[in-house]
């Protein structure tokens, strides 16, 4: 009764080609996409740890500062840090140069600011904090 019409030869050069193409093209554009991803992903690393670096110093000086019994230097200190943790560098380490500057204020409270860089990047991370005195942390007197 109702006769259905079909292509029983399936696809075509033409259309065979055109899907190769397409294909392709979207390959391509993948593969143009990983270059800056992998960049991206390296810098964020980087970051993230200068970060991490950067929050232990500012810690560590606030809590040395806060102990009055602990006589506070003021001035410029730099250190290198690896990501290792290692005095001696390890393969694939990365060095972090750390720069903490602590200055007295007239209200005898402290400035700490610290900056972190590391190779590829020169102005780094960087941070502040105002520290004062406080008898709660007094120890070791």
């Amino acid at each position: 009764m109702f006769s259905s019409i079909r292509n029983d030869r399936g696809m075509g050069l033409p259309e065979v080609i055109i899907a190769m193409l397409l294909t392709a093209v979207g390959i391509i554009a993948l593969l143009s996409v990983q270059s800056p991803s992998l960049r991206l992903t390296s810098r964020a690393d980087f970051t993230g740890r200068a970060a991490g670096i950067l929050q232990k110093t500012l810690d560590t000086q606030e809590g040395l500062i806060m102990n009055p019994c602990i006589v506070v230097a003021t001035g410029t200190t730099t250190a290198n840090v690896r990501v290792s943790g290692m005095d001696t560098a390890q393969p694939g380490d990365v060095t972090y140069v750390v720069r903490t500057q602590i200055a007295t204020n007239a209200n005898g409270t402290f400035l700490v600011s610290v900056r972190v860089t590391w190779p590829g990047t020169a102005t780094g991370l960087s941070e502040s904090i105002i520290v004062s005195r406080q008898e709660f942390f007094r120890q070791g007197c």
